[in-house]
């Protein structure tokens, strides 16, 4: 049996979320679906994590096994033929056996996007949180530095998250502003559930003078998701791209798809 990995990008407004859910439009359905007309036998795949619904995606990673022979570059050009335009694979690669998209990945890097500007285009208004005034960037990134490094961050976890530990790493964190724009870039060992959505909504306040830095260290101490900011929306934040180190490379046949 071989096992495939392939990176998927998603336009998550339409979509409820990663998982397969009854009776509604899922990407992980409509994945699998996809996977099982092309080569003929059912399919369940992996993923990285998931997404909730209006998440978005540019390297959502996904494995499964298959015994089909069909070469990776002809299996990337026949999803991409049936997936529909809100969903595209960017690369199909084999691994070796022991690859697993989830238990093997060492970071994830998420982009969390807010449009400062007095009015939104409506034609961004499903990939940007909107939120009208400036925002002291020098003053989120200085309480974000709080957050670097391993803590448990109880404080920023959404509710009904079975997890068997909440501590994790953040590796990076910028925040940069361009144009109207502010983005939070985020890399870490692995996220709790709305983790970064929660995050960005506690340091809102800061950048409105609302709060300090040291009201954000103090949140992370109270390990108390009460005392942290509200979640932010779903549509500004985006799974850019997850790490496995030497895990997931191959020099087997690999093909990538073309980006104009």
């Amino acid at each position: 049996m071989r096992n495939l990995k392939i990176i998927l990008a998603y336009d998550g407004s339409a979509f409820h979320g990663w998982q397969f859910q009854t009776a509604k439009r899922t990407v992980q359905e409509t994945v699998e679906k996809s996977l099982q007309d092309i080569l003929g036998h059912e399919v369940r795949v992996t993923a990285s994590g998931r997404t909730d619904a209006g998440v978005h995606a540019l390297g959502q990673v996904i494995n499964f096994r298959t015994g089909s022979r069909i070469p990776v570059n002809g299996l990337l050009r026949a999803l991409n033929s049936v997936f529909p335009p809100d969903l595209s694979a960017r690369e199909v690669q084999e691994v070796s056996p022991d690859f697993h998209a989830r238990y093997l990945a060492v970071s994830k890097k998420y982009v969390y996007i807010i449009d400062t500007s007095t009015i939104l285009s409506p034609f961004l208004s499903r990939y940007i949180m909107h939120l009208p005034g400036g925002l002291d960037i020098p003053a989120m990134v200085q309480a974000a530095r709080a957050l670097k490094g391993r803590h448990d961050f109880s404080s920023f976890m959404g509710a009904g998250s079975p997890v068997k530990t909440t501590v994790r790493e953040i590796f990076d964190f910028e925040i940069f502003g361009k144009g109207s724009r502010v983005f939070f870039s985020i890399r870490g060992s692995g996220f709790l559930r709305h983790m970064v959505r929660n995050i960005v909504g506690t340091l809102i306040p800061v950048g409105r003078g609302e709060m300090t830095s040291r009201d954000v260290e103090r949140i992370l101490a109270l390990k108390d998701r009460t005392q942290a900011g509200p979640t932010a929306p779903p549509q500004g934040l985006y799974l850019v791209e997850v790490e496995y180190g030497s895990h997931g490379r191959s020099d087997m046949d690999t093909h990538r798809r073309q980006e104009e």
